[in-house]
Order: C-alpha cells, then structure tokens, then sequence
C-alpha cells in the first residue's frame, strides 16, 4: 500500500522535475491510500493557482484511491507521532495514514527525509 504526501500530488499534477518518482505510487490505485487531509491541502492550493475546475479534477484523480477518514485511533497517533518528531500537524496525519495501513509514505517533503517507511526525494526547483 501506498499514501502520497500532498507535496508529491501537487509535483505529480504540475508535471515536476519529480512527477515520475510519484507516478508509481499515484498510478497504482488499487494500492492507493488518501487520507482526507491531502485532500484538503491539494484541493486548496490548486483551487488558489489555477482555478475551482482544476482543483475538482485533481481530487476526482486523488479519489480513484481509497479515502480514508481522520479516525479517534490515527488523530491519537498523529499527535504522538507530532510530538515525538516534530512535525506539522497535516504531516503527522498522513504519517499517521500510512502507518496505519502499513502503507510507504511518498513525499519530496524533507521532514520526513530520515524516517522510517518513508520513500523520499529531495525537492528540485523546476
């Protein structure tokens, strides 16, 4: 199983110099875990850079995986998992996500560049 950060989506969406590392995971949708607050931070920042149109098509395509809502078990855990590594709190719900499916987390997002289960690449500029 797999979970996109949403720093992945949005390379993948905006055809980035890092679009192929996550078009395996984003691809594989039978194997795709979302957790509604990627939702809410790719549709966001997508409805601001180019309109209400194409954020609803990003999440038609993030939504051709299974959706998983924020439970009381993940929020505990995030919060833990917040607490011990010092990461934001849309982080260490998605962290969460993946722990708790045992997905791979994918992300170009550097806050999680030396934790485990974790699939990263450094961010390059376009």
């Amino acid at each position: 199983m797999n979970v996109v950060d949403s720093s992945g989506w949005l390379e993948y969406f905006a055809a980035g110099p890092n679009a192929d590392f996550f078009a395996e995971a984003v691809e594989a949708t039978d194997e795709l875990i979302v957790p509604t607050v990627s939702l809410y931070e790719v549709f966001k920042r997508v409805l601001q850079q180019r309109g209400e149109g194409d954020a609803l098509q990003a999440i038609a395509l993030m939504q051709q995986g299974a959706v998983i809502e924020l439970t009381s078990p993940i929020a505990l855990d995030a919060a833990r998992t917040s607490a011990a590594l010092g990461l934001p709190m849309a982080d260490s719900i998605i962290l969460a996500t993946a722990r708790a499916y045992q997905a791979t987390l994918w992300t170009q997002d550097s806050d999680f560049a030396r934790i485990e289960g974790v699939k990263y690449v450094a961010h390059e500029s376009p």
